[in-house]
């Protein structure tokens, strides 16, 4: 077995930090067996080299080893993408297609950000991690695969769990073994090394004399929370070896290039997007409801001015209704002012002025939801994907909703 020096210079692993070698120890340990290992830390720590390790020192290293960014793939063809489907099983499904479980048979599969799986597809990989066996998607054979699963998440995955984002069986089949890797923030001593590394990696990439920091430059290096980990230092020390003449950085200079981040990468895990659909439709449908009782109440206000005449009364009678409206405030700035209106001498034509107003349109949310798809579709063309889009849905959402309102 290979000592940790010898791999660090295999993997481009560069720093001394304790918890490192810890992650690394374990790795190397659990590698020749068949055990699934979960990989967790922040977004840029370099969760993606734990997989390759485990690869490389296990006896599976001369077959497939695949790696799957799980949060890059759209919900309606992840399941095709991992499992493989069948001819005809859906819209574009020309041919048949091997999935990667059926791909890698006998090899290692990396599942990155392993937390953004649909709950579906949750269900259809832990059936892989109990006995081996999966199902392509539109076919009813049962397959089976020799497949040896390493998953990386930066998510809290005890909170997603706690909100039902994230089964809570599948964590404990893909946690066998769980390898944590420390934020640049907590290896301190390996900032500078990291920084001049990669600073003498670009300087022959791009044929200039490498650059280094000064005393004070170093501090402030070392200083840095790094919200992007070891991706932005990389990010960093490419900016500055391009664009600055001078090969010495001071801490001026320095500082041009440090943006004041006070959180860690990812910003929001789990959170609600600002540009969530079904949020705004909620908020939008509160709105026309507020406005429907607004004017519910004035035209009872208004019929009863009519009726009466008498500002006092009216006033006494729908205090409560004239304060919703207007305020005390307003009320007290504001006189109401009486509308004289021509009585007619007919007392069965006394109110003919008044017109009826009939409320025609629907309200339902059910309604609103249908006239919404429809023009959508009808905006892109009847293209699912392009309207699931617009809509903040997925495609595969939006399929069920056509086939649920026979659209």
């Amino acid at each position: 077995m290979e000592n940790l020096q010898a791999i660090k210079q295999r993997f481009g692993i560069i720093g001394n930090d304790v918890q490192l070698n810890r992650a690394l120890e374990k790795a190397v340990r659990v590698a020749p067996t068949d055990i699934s290992v979960l990989v967790t830390g922040e977004s840029g720590v370099g969760k993606e080299n734990i997989p390759k390790i485990i690869h490389s020192l296990s006896h599976r290293k001369h077959a497939k080893y695949i790696a799957v960014n799980c949060g890059a793939i759209p919900e309606g063809t992840i399941d095709s993408e991992l499992f493989g489907h069948e001819k005809g099983s859906f819209t574009g499904a020309t041919q048949d297609r091997k999935g990667y479980f059926e791909v890698a048979d006998g090899g290692t599969i990396f599942l990155d950000e392993v937390g953004e799986l649909p709950l579906t597809t949750q269900v259809r990989l832990l059936r892989v991690l109990e006995n081996g066996e999966f199902i392509k998607v539109g076919s009813s054979k049962t397959l089976k695969t020799n497949v040896r699963i390493v998953a990386a998440t930066n998510v809290n995955m005890q909170e997603a769990i706690q909100k039902e984002r994230f089964r809570e069986d599948l964590y404990y089949r893909l946690s066998t073994v769980e390898i944590s890797l420390p934020p640049l923030r907590e290896r301190n001593e390996d900032i500078h090394l990291l920084f001049r590394k990669f600073a003498s990696d670009f300087a022959q990439k791009y044929r200039m004399p490498s650059i280094r920091l000064d005393e004070n430059a170093i501090k402030i290096l070392l200083n840095y929370r790094f919200p992007g980990n070891i991706r932005q230092l990389k990010n960093l020390a490419e900016q500055i070896s391009v664009i600055e003449e001078s090969r010495t950085i001071t801490a001026n200079k320095l500082q041009q290039y440090l943006p004041n981040a006070t959180g860690n990468l990812p910003a929001v895990v789990g959170g609600k997007k600002s540009n969530d659909f079904s949020s705004e439709r909620d908020i939008m449908y509160k709105i026309l409801f507020d406005m429907r009782n607004d004017i519910n109440d004035l035209k009872k206000l208004t019929l009863d001015l009519m009726k009466n005449g008498s500002v006092e009364e009216l006033e006494e009678e729908n205090h409560d209704l004239l304060q919703k409206i207007y305020g005390d405030k307003e009320l007290k700035e504001h006189d109401i002012e009486v509308l004289n209106i021509p009585q007619n001498t007919n007392k069965e034509k006394d109110y003919d002025f008044i017109e009826t107003i009939e409320e025609d349109e629907s309200l339902s949310l059910q309604d609103k939801e249908i006239e919404m798809i429809k023009k959508s579709l009808e905006k892109n063309n009847n293209k699912r994907k392009l309207a699931a889009k617009e809509l903040g849905i997925s495609e595969r959402t939006l399929y069920r909703k056509i086939k649920q309102y026979d659209l």
